[in-house]
């Protein structure tokens, strides 16, 4: 098995926890989501080590993330100069982060450093290289 096959392994048995969606502005971003999705927010925070604000739409399992970023070296601020708003990542809940990211490792595909860190909620998370999951940046979020 290739880190293709892992990769489609992994999205099969685990949840889409969220999709990412880059924005400039949460301010602009959120009213058109909120009319969008017939919702208002179901929550906002900071997220310091990820340099972003976020705001989510939805409880549960398919979530959408809205993600701004606090400055300039913002994973998310990269993000936007190179490609502008729209789809920054997956987001996958794992029961047992160190289990599925030694799978993953196993077959090749790349963690991004810092390897596990804390993400929105206070949960442990982690992402994999776009490179090794075909394009896509994955996120996985343990017991979300």
């Amino acid at each position: 098995m290739d880190y293709r096959d892992a990769y489609v392994y992994v999205s099969r048995v685990n949840k889409i926890d969220h999709i990412g969606i880059a924005v400039n502005s949460l301010e602009e971003a959120v009213p058109a989501f909120s009319a969008l999705l017939g919702r208002n927010v179901s929550g906002e925070e900071e997220v310091p080590g990820e340099a972003v604000r976020v705001a989510f739409f939805g409880d549960g399992p398919g979530r959408i993330e809205l993600l701004e970023p606090t400055g300039p070296e913002s994973p998310v601020a990269r993000f936007l100069e190179r490609r502008g708003p729209g789809v920054h990542h997956i987001c996958l809940s794992v029961p047992d982060l160190e289990a599925v990211l030694g799978r993953c490792e196993a077959q090749g595909m790349i963690v991004l450093a810092p390897r596990i860190r804390t993400g929105a909620g206070g949960h442990r998370v982690a992402f994999l290289h776009p490179k090794t999951t075909s394009g896509t940046l994955v996120e996985l979020v343990e017991g979300a």
